[in-house]
């Protein structure tokens, strides 16, 4: 799926990168000796920043070679400074070099290989060379790790899709993003005004699709549909619904962080870390805007009842791709946008699966950056995120389990018990 696009370099600022790495490493062995160290190291990755891009094609990034080159220009000075504000042996350089290495890999596996590979190396270039420097035991350790995790490691977990390119050339993304850096409840009264459109709060009897028959194709046939699924989909504001999250205890230290870091002061993606905080209630709507000629925007905001604080903003959209119906829900972000595309297929028993893991090239997750001035998009696919949402009816009670994935690895799994609200005096 990947699109053509414009391919961006800075070489100034590869020649200054190589000059400070090779100052770094030849740090201590004499002036005359650092000052060929720069001049060598700013030639060297301006080289190879040089022939990366002149093989480069549209809409890929550089090729890993140089971009395992790159990070162990970027550890040499970090090393350099961390020996000469803690004055640290090798080994304790090399954990600290592993541990940031395998956290930037993201997936677990890596975050462990990282100190196991930093406290190795670091052990044996002590051992050998006992006046070796803190930024050439950080390089070797970073480029090492680099270069193992991509021998154990094939299937790469983000990749770059498209380079600003139109919005009409991505689908499978919902290409909204917000304008300031809160998303918040409000998101979508701030998007009517940006577009122009006539904007609805709380829309009543409305669904976050307008009809699932724009979802068959050969694994769904909404004619097998329970009538409760369908009314779910199609009228989700008639209904409540109670959450029951269930976090695996291997996530949960990340969650946090992640939630007190990023997702409260965003405004976007916080959600609730136990049934405990879901009985402070939660407010569902849908929030519309209406524009002539144009589908109708459904923003579904959650909150917590007590604060307004959001829980999430979702777009919800649908579209059609060879014979086949997606869901797509767009996360609002600063100048950006998460959206998870989901393929829909039948439930035995008339329930509904929505899903992003499949073989099919639309379903997956993507994190887009939004051009402010012309629209274009330039998007990677985050493939080591997965989610599947399961709705059915139990005996006349609606159901339904969210399962999340990352790198494989099940983290998170929503239950919602759905009801019927009741009608108003």
């Amino acid at each position: 799926m990947a699109q053509q696009g414009q391919q961006k370099g800075s070489p100034a600022f590869t020649a200054v990168l190589g000059a400070i790495a090779g100052a770094s490493l030849t740090a201590g062995a004499g002036g005359v000796a650092v000052a060929i160290g720069a001049v060598a190291g700013a030639v060297v990755l301006a080289v190879c920043e040089a022939v990366a891009r002149s093989r480069q094609q549209p809409g890929e990034i550089p090729a890993l070679w140089s971009r395992i080159v790159m990070s162990g220009a970027l550890a040499a000075p970090l090393g350099w400074l961390l020996g000469v504000v803690t004055g640290w042996g090798p080994i304790v350089i090399g954990l600290l070099a592993g541990l940031l290495a395998g956290a930037m890999g993201l997936r677990p596996q890596k975050v462990l290989l990282g100190p196991v590979v930093g406290v190795g190396l670091g052990w044996g270039l002590g051992g050998l060379w006992p006046e070796v420097t803190p930024a050439v035991v950080a390089t070797v350790v970073v480029v090492a790790f680099r270069c193992l995790s991509a021998l154990i490691f094939r299937d790469p977990q983000v990749s770059l899709l498209a380079e600003r390119v139109r919005p009409e050339d991505l689908p499978f993304v919902v290409p909204l993003a917000a304008r300031t850096k809160y998303v918040g409840t409000g998101y979508v009264r701030d998007l009517a005004e940006v577009v122009g459109g006539a904007y609805t709060p709380a829309a009543a009897d409305v669904g976050i699709v307008a009809s699932l028959d724009d979802l068959a194709g050969p694994e769904f046939d909404p004619a097998g549909l329970d009538p409760l699924v369908r009314e779910f989909y199609e009228h989700t504001t008639r209904f409540t619904l109670d959450i029951v999250p269930r976090w695996r205890l291997w996530v949960r230290p990340g969650y946090l962080l992640y939630r007190y870091l990023v997702a409260r002061p965003l405004g976007q993606a916080n959600v609730p870390m136990n049934q405990r905080e879901t009985q402070r209630g939660v407010v569902s709507r849908i929030d519309t805007v209406t524009r002539p000629d144009q589908p109708v925007v459904r923003g579904w905001i959650r909150s917590y009842a007590d604060t307004d604080e959001p829980i999430y903003v979702g777009i919800y959209t649908t579209y059609r791709r060879d014979g086949r119906g997606y869901v797509s829900v767009g996360f609002p972000l600063p100048q950006a946008s998460f959206t998870a595309t989901l393929a829909p297929r039948t439930r035995p028993g008339g329930g509904l699966v929505l899903s992003s893991r499949s073989d099919l090239d639309q379903p997956g997750h993507y994190l887009t950056f939004i051009d402010p001035d012309s629209g274009e998009l330039t998007a990677a696919e985050v493939a080591g995120f997965a989610e599947q949402l399961d709705v059915y009816s139990d005996n006349g009670q609606l159901r339904a389990e969210h399962a999340f994935w990352v790198f494989g690895l099940p983290f998170l799994v929503l239950h919602y018990r759905i009801d019927r609200k009741r009608p108003t005096s």
